[in-house]
């Protein structure tokens, strides 16, 4: 299905169609009221603000904080440093297996893993996720799906430089190479 601007636009499933049903059904849209049946109140609400011309200079502002520095992005690994790892000429500095955790245990152990290697001076780590257990429609586990999304959080962008899929020798699509932020000192 395609629309008259050009772009493709697929179409929902059966499930995806319940799904807006649903919602639409539980929701009610704002009243708007016609323009004769306003009374003044309404009438100067709706109408647009008129900017305020500011003839006094402003008074001192408060100190501003300083700003908080954002960790800087995340970096894949390299094509090198991948190859080195795969065929063990770099060596993994730590290994963190997740399977059989909760999510909230698989949170709290890969914070203080990466928080220890970091710490220790780890230079690359392996998290293993696990693929997970294939569910009826397609969807793979969960901690193999949150764990990506973790390390870009900002508490982990402290302690991680990048991280990809490992190779298949040290757990494929179920595992992560994990590139650790050294500490400061």
């Amino acid at each position: 299905m395609s629309s008259g601007d050009g772009k493709r636009r697929r179409l929902l499933s059966q499930e995806e169609r319940v799904l807006w049903t649903t919602v639409t059904k539980s929701i009610a849209p704002l009243r708007e009221l016609p323009a004769g049946d306003m009374d003044d109140d309404a009438a100067e609400l709706a109408a647009p603000a008129r900017p305020i011309k500011r003839t006094a200079k402003p008074g001192p502002t408060a100190p501003s904080l300083p700003e908080k520095k954002s960790p800087p992005p995340l970096v894949p690994l390299g094509r090198r440093m991948k190859q080195r790892v795969a065929r063990g000429k770099d060596e993994i500095d730590g290994r963190l297996d997740l399977h059989g955790l909760t999510q909230s245990e698989a949170h709290a152990a890969l914070f203080r893993f990466l928080r220890t290697a970091s710490s220790r001076g780890a230079r690359l780590v392996l998290v293993i996720t696990g693929k997970g257990a294939r569910a009826a429609e397609g969807e793979r586990g969960v901690l193999k799906r949150q764990v990506p999304h973790w390390l870009g959080l900002p508490e982990f962008r402290a302690l991680v430089i990048g991280f990809e899929d490992a190779h298949i020798a040290h757990g494929g699509e179920g595992a992560l190479y994990v590139r650790v932020r050294r500490a400061r000192e």
